[in-house]
């Protein structure tokens, strides 16, 4: 797995670093066709991001139009729900930047969870493009991470953990008494970049867990993100760092200068 880990001094520079990392990845497209497949996540994290890219100068030159927007993973609420992923990308990016809304392909929370899940691997079989054992491979996947070691809805313990076949469960959450519509890890394996944003020293002890400490996936589910053909980034702000001690870290602003 070629995996970069990028640390930044405060939650503010992950934001920026973040930001620019994603614009620059975004191809300019020759078409009136959008072709970049990019899966959000949920969390207060990422809402932190979304609200900078919706401002100038990312608003205005990022190639939104190329984009193709997904998420992975959706709470079994409806779309308008204060707990909707969908919702809050929405609010805080999406109504902002000039994305056309037929390439917007949310999570369908509102339907009976195991219907959901089939609807939207359907869509991602028609709109994301095929990669290896015919699985869709993202051409960006933006994930969290809980204090728990969770990331997308694949949580510790949960039977989501074990597939290998499908690209889209519904995953029953025993500790939230609830399902949890998500992509699974050999979709999240198949993306051709992966980037963790994580924040904040309540994160600290998993981020030390998922990279440092053995690999046991059933308590620390990060760790099955380990794509044999695409790469990794993990951004993270000091206070997500503090306990890493074997990890090789870059600095964002020597990582900027490459």
């Amino acid at each position: 797995m070629a995996r970069t880990v990028v640390v930044c001094k405060t939650q503010e520079e992950l934001f920026e670093a973040a930001a620019q990392f994603l614009c620059e990845k975004v191809p300019v497209s020759s078409t009136s066709e959008a072709s970049f497949s990019l899966a959000l996540s949920g969390g207060s994290t990422p809402r932190g991001l979304f609200r900078l890219l919706a401002t100038d100068p990312y608003r205005s030159q990022c190639p939104w139009s190329s984009c193709k927007i997904f998420w992975g993973d959706e709470r079994c609420v409806p779309p308008d729900h204060s707990d909707s992923n969908f919702r809050m990308a929405k609010e805080s990016l999406l109504d902002h930047v000039s994305i056309d809304p037929r390439h917007v392909f949310r999570m369908e929370g509102e339907r009976e969870p195991e219907e959901a899940a089939r609807r939207y691997e359907q869509v991602l079989s028609q709109q994301v493009q095929r990669g290896e054992n015919n699985l869709p491979r993202f051409d960006m996947m933006l994930l969290g991470m809980g204090p728990d070691a969770h990331t997308a809805s694949l949580f510790p313990g949960t039977p989501a953990l074990q597939e290998t076949q499908r690209a889209v469960v519904a995953n029953w959450v025993e500790k939230l008494q609830t399902f949890r519509i998500t992509l699974t890890p050999p979709v999240l394996n198949a993306a051709e970049n992966v980037v963790f944003l994580v924040c904040g020293e309540d994160k600290a002890q998993a981020v030390q867990s998922v990279l440092e400490g053995p690999r046991t996936p059933e308590r620390y589910p990060a760790q099955l993100v380990d794509p044999s053909s695409g790469h990794v980034t993990w951004m993270m702000d000091q206070a997500a760092a503090n306990l890493l001690t074997k990890t090789v870290v870059t600095n964002w602003k020597s990582h900027k200068g490459r």
